[in-house]
């Protein structure tokens, strides 16, 4: 993979191990010679991860709408910023720009940004792998409450496995690269994608 969006959160939290693995994983993708594209803050967690990427001279793109600019106190020392209209132009925009997705803690938008993802995959509009780091057990009871959904019979379970889980960074990237995706449906053309 060439370049992974990283979906995650905009405050740092009370876990200092979720900030340094986010920051360790920066580090990674500037090794790995990965494109880091993320949401160009440089507070939270979000900041931690970039300096991660920068502090290791790894290219890093930031994609943010206007109106977020000053909230989320955009990194001034990013390889390109992206300012766009509107969030729903700023994830599309994520998504057009990178070849896989990691999610990372985070609240609420972070939630929306990794279901949107789940949801156009499950859809057949990408095939790319959707993966979740779960740094100390953060997401323990997100995947048990979608366990529930699959044993309610409201996911089908090859949906559920379309997301991949690691409480590791280096598992996580080896499950993303040894990714194969679903079939594309019927009324999905390749050329749609």
């Amino acid at each position: 993979m060439e370049s992974i969006v990283v979906f995650c959160g905009s405050s740092v939290g009370n876990d200092p191990e979720i900030a340094n693995c986010a920051y360790e994983l920066g580090g990674i993708f500037a090794k790995e010679d990965i494109t880091l594209v993320y949401g160009a803050a440089k507070i939270g967690v979000m900041g931690r991860l970039a300096q991660g990427a920068l502090d290791h001279k790894g290219e890093v793109i930031g994609v943010i709408p206007d109106f977020l600019k000053l909230k989320e106190v955009f990194h001034t020392g990013l390889s390109k910023l992206i300012i766009t209209e509107n969030m729903h132009q700023r994830k599309l925009k994520m998504h057009e720009l990178s070849d896989g997705i990691i999610t990372l803690p985070g609240g609420y938008g972070t939630l929306e940004e990794l279901f949107e993802m789940t949801t156009w995959a499950q859809l057949g509009l990408h095939q790319k792998p959707i993966g979740l780091l779960n740094i100390n057990g953060f997401y323990d009871e997100l995947l048990a409450m979608l366990r529930t959904m699959v044993n309610k019979g409201f996911l089908k379970q090859e949906y559920y496995d379309i997301l991949l889980v690691d409480n590791s960074i280096d598992g996580l990237l080896d499950k993303m690269k040894n990714y194969q995706p679903l079939p594309l449906p019927i009324w999905i053309k390749k050329d749609q994608l």
